[in-house]
């Protein structure tokens, strides 16, 4: 990703190419990710993810070849940023349903997280690796680096076990059908519908700070770029920590508290960073918030995928995707905000009102306070579920 926004500004020189690129790998993530979940849960699954990747790992030799032959122009940049953006929707449920398939629901909390931590280790080390490669070697380096990543990875899939939610040749409902399916899904299982609906609430009020963080940096501690840069890997390092936080912690069945505990405290150490007059001191209460808003999603996904039927959790995973997708949406209110009272103020009331859901959600919902419940309850019936399925095959 930021090797392609770098050629985009090498080609073109207009800030407004690196919003198309953000905005054709967006696009097909929103409007695809139930078809990708609805797939997900008719196909074997780690066909699937092998095909995606293949395809990603064609789109970038694709690059590179044109990079090599001088002949790349920024239209070639856009079609395989769209074709990245289809393809995702349909990796990334089959990787979340292969997890859980894998793993099992005793430690399903567990690997979650260090999926997580390594995801956020990525915003990390990603663009700091790429951004050597460029400096030391080229951009075309960076691309022989991303194919080989991406040939490693399909390679490693192949040691996966094949996944699929329905046995081979069960009947099927049109496509259109199994995607209504997994919104009447949704809608017919409260606590479900609660999981998704409170990981919501801290992408939708107060993580959207992350694109005001540039106002922020400059109004606050007078930093330029190089500073956002500082902190966004301070975020990425803190989201890290509370990956291994949860992984040290196993798979409690405490989960509520930490959902409710790790969100409230999210909100408070994002007001505290926005308020701290000096810089450097800053990137405490920023560690924190990254570590708790991780620690929170963790547990908030992991929540939902032990509660959801394995004949649904492709689609399941897309609507937590789409949830992701939908976030920046959030930053429109935030930036208004910021535009008129300044962005410390427009941080601080996000918070506000992010403790205040949390505490209204709380008390309003009877299905989100029983929720350590109604997990436990899920994961005894899918261990007897998998339990039968071995007795079936060592029958067979």
């Amino acid at each position: 990703m930021l090797t392609r926004t770098i050629i985009a500004w090498d080609l073109t020189a207009a800030a407004t190419s690196l919003a198309y690129i953000n905005l054709v790998v967006a696009v097909p993530m929103i409007f695809a990710s139930m078809i990708g979940g609805a797939i997900t849960d008719r196909v074997e699954r780690r066909q699937l993810v092998i095909a995606g990747q293949c395809l990603i790992a064609v789109n970038d030799l694709f690059i590179l070849s044109l990079l090599l032959t001088g002949h790349l122009q920024f239209w070639h940049l856009l079609v395989t940023a769209f074709l990245a953006g289809c393809a995702f929707p349909f990796i990334m449920p089959a990787r979340m349903a292969i997890t859980a398939t894998v793993v099992g629901p005793e430690k399903l909390q567990t690997a979650m997280a260090f999926s997580s931590g390594a995801l956020n280790l990525a915003r990390v080390a990603g663009p700091a690796l790429m951004g050597t490669v460029i400096a030391t070697f080229s951009i075309t380096a960076a691309y022989v680096v991303s194919v080989s990543l991406y040939v490693c990875a399909i390679l490693c899939m192949f040691r996966v076990e094949r996944s699929r939610s329905a046995p081979k040749g069960t009947p099927q409902q049109k496509l259109m059908a199994d995607i209504m399916h997994g919104f009447s899904y949704v809608a017919k299982n409260r606590p479900v519908l609660i999981c998704l609906l409170f990981g919501l609430l801290p992408m939708f009020v107060a993580m959207p700070f992350q694109s005001i963080l540039v106002m922020l940096a400059e109004q606050a501690w007078q930093q330029g770029e190089s500073g956002v840069g500082v902190l966004m890997a301070i975020g990425g390092v803190g989201g890290v920590f509370g990956s291994i936080w949860i992984v040290r912690r196993g798979d409690t069945s405490h989960r509520l508290n930490i959902m409710l505990g790790t969100t409230v405290a999210f909100g408070l150490c994002l007001a505290v960073f926005a308020h701290t007059s000096n810089f450097y001191v800053a990137f405490i209460p920023l560690l924190l918030a990254n570590m708790c808003v991780s620690a929170s999603q963790t547990v908030n996904n992991a929540s939902i995928q032990l509660l959801v039927d394995d004949s649904v959790r492709g689609r399941m995973s897309s609507l937590m995707m789409l949830s992701f997708g939908l976030t920046p949406i959030g930053v429109f209110p935030m930036a208004i905000a910021a535009d008129r009272f300044g962005s410390i103020s427009a941080i601080t009331a996000a918070c506000i009102l992010l403790v205040v859901l949390v505490a209204l959600f709380y008390f309003v919902s009877a299905t989100l306070r029983n929720l350590d419940q109604n997990v436990s309850s899920a994961i005894a019936h899918s261990i007897k579920q998998r339990a039968a399925q071995k007795a079936a095959k060592a029958l067979v």
